[in-house]
């Protein structure tokens, strides 16, 4: 009898729980069994790796091996374990030495020629290994990957007697990260006119606020949404990785050149609850995770189904989505900043000076209703685009700033919140909104008459008082004015217009 242990990681969530793989050889006829709550795909590996082997001229021992995969209550799935159970069977035989496998953790599906391949969630696994003070030994496909875990040492080989012959005394190459280009956001200065909804964009950026865009069809925007990952400010290497690492898990994977860009999620109106939220039968992310330190923009807001517009609900308060399935949790991170678009009313014309629209009262509210109020509530800015006038589109016409000038009062608004409070005011909790959110009685009444007045619920009024700050931060203001919060209120467009519930 005799047995070897190689480290290994899984994928949970945005996780990488470590696996130790258990390779037992005892007398018998040969049977190869793996336990350990395999899944299909891993219970294949037995014929993947006995391939692999015999093809890279090692011996499959004739005996009866038992691979055990621990813990044995966490759902293994996938090829990302051939290569430490091939290690492992050639370590319980002999044909390598048990000592070499000290220190490492493997990470890589085989091919039948014994070429390795890539698997997903590989940074989640070399930020882990990096914890443990272990090095990872993976594919070529994966080396940009888990080179964005700066401080892990990965390892990569393009065959498993690559991998034995690197173990044995010649080192195997570090990974390298790709150089990332710079990043090629679409500029401000394209729209045209729209000065309120320009306006409107910047406050969004400078205070990571929500924003609604109420307009006719063409009126531009999806091109102002567009624009906004051109003014936010730059993300910090740990917000960049955290969302790197929801990418990794996702079934889109990383594009590691573009990791330091901050996501833009656009998923077409008919996409499900579950594509939103994330779910499966092994969770994975959905399109609010991967949206993380990002924007999600949802076009033509009324044409998505109820049931999925209200999965965003709880995600906008609390920054995280909770995926449960029968025998697991999962929790994602989901601090997103939402941009929807929306018509007026059914025929997109309400309001338009043409005088188009012949929809009835009845009709606009039932097409309002069907994004519910608790929702909009949540929703920090509702912003009008009217319809430009034909001399705003000449190729004469002036242009508006540039994203570059937007960005730069947008840094620095937004370090003037994270110095004062730690986060974007957006972001604010109700027990520090009278400390830095604070009003004169001239102020106080103006809220509060404005609260009773649109019947506003104390989530919309905390959220007035947020944008106010983010107005008066935009300005140089240390405290709020009068003017500041007359804008902030007006800002709330459709509770001024009723909605449905």
């Amino acid at each position: 009898m005799s047995l070897a242990l190689v480290h290994s990681r899984a994928r949970a969530g945005v996780n990488a729980p470590a696996v130790r793989i258990e390779v037992m050889l005892t007398g018998g006829l040969p049977h190869t069994q793996i336990v350990g709550l395999p899944a299909a795909a891993v219970r294949e590996s037995r014929d993947r790796v006995r391939a692999a082997l015999l093809c890279a001229q090692f011996e499959f021992p004739q005996r009866r091996i038992t691979i055990n995969l621990a813990p044995a209550d966490l759902p293994k799935e996938g090829g990302r374990f051939d290569l430490a159970i091939a290690l492992g069977i050639l370590a319980a035989s002999g044909q390598i030495d048990p000592r070499t496998l000290d220190g490492h953790e493997f990470l890589g599906e085989l091919a039948l020629t014994g070429e390795l391949r890539g698997v997903d969630g590989v940074l989640p696994a070399a930020l882990a290994a990096a914890a443990e003070q272990r090095a990872l030994v993976i594919a070529p496909a994966n080396a940009a990957e888990a080179a964005l875990a700066a401080h892990a040492d990965v390892r990569v080989a393009r065959t498993l007697l690559e991998v034995c012959a690197g173990l044995d005394g010649r080192s195997l190459p570090a990974a390298t990260a790709e150089p990332a280009p710079a990043p090629a956001s679409a500029d401000l200065r394209d729209v045209r006119g729209q000065h309120q909804a320009r306006r409107a964009l910047e406050v969004a950026a400078a205070g990571a606020h929500h924003l609604l865009l109420l307009g006719t069809p063409g009126c531009g925007k999806t091109l102002l949404a567009s624009r906004l990952p051109g003014i936010l400010p730059p993300p910090s290497d740990a917000d960049a990785l955290e969302t790197a690492t929801v990418a990794s898990c996702s079934a889109h994977g990383i594009d590691p050149s573009r990791w330091r860009e901050r996501p833009f999620r656009a998923p077409h109106h008919t996409a499900s609850a579950v594509s939103l939220a994330g779910g499966g039968s092994h969770p994975r992310p959905g399109e609010i995770s991967l949206a993380h330190n990002g924007v999600l923009f949802l076009d033509e807001l009324p044409e998505w189904s109820r049931h999925a517009l209200e999965v965003l609900r709880e995600p906008l308060e609390s920054g995280h989505v909770v995926v449960t399935r029968a025998a697991r949790s999962e929790t994602f991170p989901a601090r997103f900043q939402l941009i929807a678009a929306m018509n007026p009313c059914p025929c997109g014309w309400a309001g338009d000076r043409s005088g188009r629209c012949r929809c009835s009262a009845d009709a606009i509210a039932r097409y309002r209703g069907r994004v519910s109020g608790p929702l909009l509530d949540r929703i920090d800015l509702h912003v009008d685009v009217p319809r430009l006038e034909p001399r705003a589109m000449r190729d004469d016409a002036p242009a508006g700033e540039d994203s570059a000038s937007v960005r730069a009062r947008v840094i620095a608004a937004r370090a003037v919140q994270l110095a004062r409070g730690g986060m974007p005011n957006a972001q604010l909790p109700p027990a520090l909104l009278a400390i830095h959110c604070r009003l004169d009685s001239r102020e106080q009444d103006l809220l509060e008459d404005a609260v009773e007045r649109l019947q506003l619920s104390a989530r919309s009024m905390h959220r007035i008082l947020r944008v106010a700050r983010t107005l008066a931060d935009l300005e140089g203001s240390a405290a709020i004015g009068r003017a500041h919060l007359a804008e902030a209120i007006g800002y709330r467009q459709l509770d001024r217009q009723g909605t449905g519930t």
